[in-house]
């Protein structure tokens, strides 16, 4: 795929999603509301609008040809570039398949444990260091200080001794 090529498939996919946010939120009040201010639609409505006009705007000017991304025929994305980003969106969708069964701490763990050494290539002492120090600094403010439980799955039993020490 080109530059050329992306940037129009990016523009109508970014309207076409401008439009259905825009559809769903003008299911709520997206005028003035008496008393009250902006409707709660009211944001996300003319966010989506403003989205919508520059998305617009981006297909005119790939018509026009009229900006530098709009005349390229460059290959968007090497073969290197797609391998990362390939490799980023598995590692994120472990994360997300761990977290509902592992939980989130361990699967926090071994996400970093991949992300720091394998796509970062970080030394064995930053990499485990900041997989462990992480999840607690995330427990200790999610659970102990904000008092927002995360999803812990099947290891959530091996939390309670700290729930006891907690609580």
């Amino acid at each position: 795929m080109t530059v050329r090529t992306a940037e129009l498939v990016m523009a109508i996919a970014l309207a076409l999603l401008s439009l259905g946010f825009m559809v769903k939120s003008a299911e709520l009040a997206i005028g003035w509301v008496p008393g009250r201010g902006p409707g709660s639609g009211a944001w996300p409505f003319w966010l989506s609008l403003g989205m919508l006009l520059a998305s617009l705007a981006t297909v005119l000017r790939w018509f026009l040809r009229a900006t530098p991304e709009s005349r390229s025929t460059e290959l968007y994305m090497s073969r290197s570039a797609v391998s990362i980003v390939g490799s980023s969106v598995a590692a994120l969708l472990m994360l997300l398949i761990g977290i509902h069964y592992i939980g989130i701490y361990f699967s926090l763990i071994l996400f970093l444990l991949f992300f720091l050494r394998i796509m970062g290539r970080h030394s064995w002492p930053t990499t485990v260091a900041i997989a462990l120090l992480t999840p607690v600094a995330i427990f200790g403010l999610f659970e102990w200080a904000l008092t927002i439980p995360l999803p812990k799955a099947l290891s959530e039993p091996l939390f309670y001794p700290i729930y006891d020490l907690m609580y």
